[in-house]
């Protein structure tokens, strides 16, 4: 069996060992929202991703510091230096402060947060605006080593100073280079040349905005990241984490401006989830036509039955999503739901056997279809009591925060006329001893919110 906790390192393309720079200890940074819109449920992969990550950590008795910051200034519509602040955008879309539509949507994020079981008071979320001094002093600190220079609209790192600058995302300089289009600053020197600190439009006054030592402006989106994790984790930290599609740009910055400002190892592991996709592709919210998890919840979907989709799939894998895929977790999570009603006890034991195959699904590059087909083999296991398994499948519902202690069963039923209807099926299949259809209804009644249990009186009813 796997002892130590492994983890595949983006930087080095290796699955690894995972060493704390402090025993018994890790410290996490995760890349977190752009709070100009509600965050679509691709996005919300990520955070359900950092927060298993996390649960590993603590299950496997580490103190762990985990950080997740909220962008609400300086990341432009493009994921680079030019186009629109997404803030403004969203300020101008919604008639809004560009304050309020960041309070808006933190408060949004937040919630969706807490509905997928991510509990944010075991986080810091620090805010971009509210670290507008450490950005600054951070910038100073590039200029004084002579990494940065000013141009007509603002302060830029010289990527040709940070010799290793392509080599985390094996990066094409001269591709890029070559493929440019024409540059609206042309006093870059470096196609790969990113801006630390933009002025402010002379003719304009923006609704965010703050002096400098070279001028009114705001801080580009890349130096938030270094400056927030440096200020709560130490200029050298264990793990950072976000989505594949920060690798090229994000977090090859990141990496460059740290490293230039404090010459010291930036991060030891980096760790990235995939995407989710669907029919069309890649999930975005740029297009401001994107499924939300309150959508979800409001046709009826557990949001906990939504994180139990992602674990099924290794988080650096694309998944793809579909209603059909969704509806099928939603059934698998309200089955044990309604076995935790069940079985519900406080007698049992751990079984050593299934934690020690569930830790080394786990601890082996958070490897989470496997812990979920672990679940399924113990409740279907004969040999355990049912004790124990209710034990033991507590233990890992809450390493994979799947809530299953809170399954409680309600005093009274009140059935909606289509669940009537599918019991009155479901009860003809049964004295026809058509079973397959038998199965097939209890899991669309099942999908609809309520289980079935056959007894000597019939079918009796939960609402789960």
């Amino acid at each position: 069996m796997l002892s130590e906790i492994r983890l595949y390192n983006t930087k080095t393309k290796n699955i690894e060992e995972f060493k704390p720079i402090k025993e018994g200890e890790v410290s996490i940074y995760s890349c977190g929202p752009t709070v100009y819109h509600f965050a679509q449920i691709g996005n919300l992969r990520a955070y359900v991703f950092a927060d298993t990550l996390r649960r590993m950590f603590v299950s496997a008795h580490y103190n762990v510091k985990h950080v997740i910051n909220i962008t609400d200034v300086g990341h432009n519509t493009d994921d680079g230096d030019n186009g629109e602040d997404k803030m403004e955008k969203g300020s101008r879309r919604e008639g809004k402060s560009v304050w309020d539509i960041a309070k808006l949507y933190t408060d949004a994020y937040f919630k969706d947060l807490i509905a997928l079981n991510i509990p944010i008071k075991d986080y810091i979320f620090p805010r971009a605006t509210d670290h507008i001094p450490e950005q600054i002093e951070l910038i100073r600190s590039l200029e004084k080593k002579g990494y940065a220079y000013v141009t007509n609209d603002g302060v830029y790192f010289d990527t040709a100073k940070f010799k290793k600058y392509a080599d985390f995302a094996h990066l094409d300089v001269e591709g890029l280079r070559s493929g440019a289009r024409v540059e609206e600053n042309t006093e870059k020197r470096n196609i790969t040349d990113f801006a630390l600190w933009k002025f402010s439009p002379k003719d304009e006054k923006r609704q965010m905005e703050w002096e400098s030592p070279w001028g009114i402006g705001f801080p580009g989106w890349h130096i938030e990241c270094s400056a927030m994790s440096m200020k709560y984790l130490g200029h050298h930290f264990d793990i950072h984490t976000g989505g594949i599609d920060h690798i090229p740009v994000h977090h090859t910055n990141e990496i460059a401006q740290s490293v230039c400002a404090t010459g010291e190892k930036f991060v030891n592991y980096w760790v990235h989830n995939n995407f989710l996709i669907d029919a069309v592709g890649k999930m975005a919210k740029s297009s401001d036509d994107f499924l939300t998890l309150s959508t979800l919840i409001e046709k009826g979907y557990d949001p906990i039955a939504y994180r139990y989709f992602l674990l099924t799939a290794h988080y650096r894998k694309e998944l793809s999503f579909s209603f059909e895929a969704l509806d099928a977790s939603n059934v698998a999570y309200k089955k044990l739901v309604f076995w935790c009603v069940e079985h519900k006890t406080e007698e049992g034991s751990i079984s050593k056997h299934y934690k020690n195959l569930f830790k080394e699904s786990l601890y082996d590059d958070l490897g989470t279809p496997a812990c979920v087909a672990q679940i399924w083999n113990l409740i279907k296991d004969e040999s355990l009591s049912d004790n124990d398994k209710y034990t033991t499948l507590m233990y890992m519902s809450a390493v994979l925060g799947l809530n299953l202690h809170l399954a409680e069963k309600e005093k009274a039923v009140d059935m909606p006329h289509n669940v009537k209807e599918l019991l009155n099926h479901r009860k003809k299949s049964r004295e026809e001893k058509n079973w397959e259809e038998s199965d097939k209804l209890r899991d669309e009644i099942l999908n609809l919110g309520f289980s079935v249990k056959d007894t000597e009186n019939g079918q009796e009813v939960s609402k789960i």
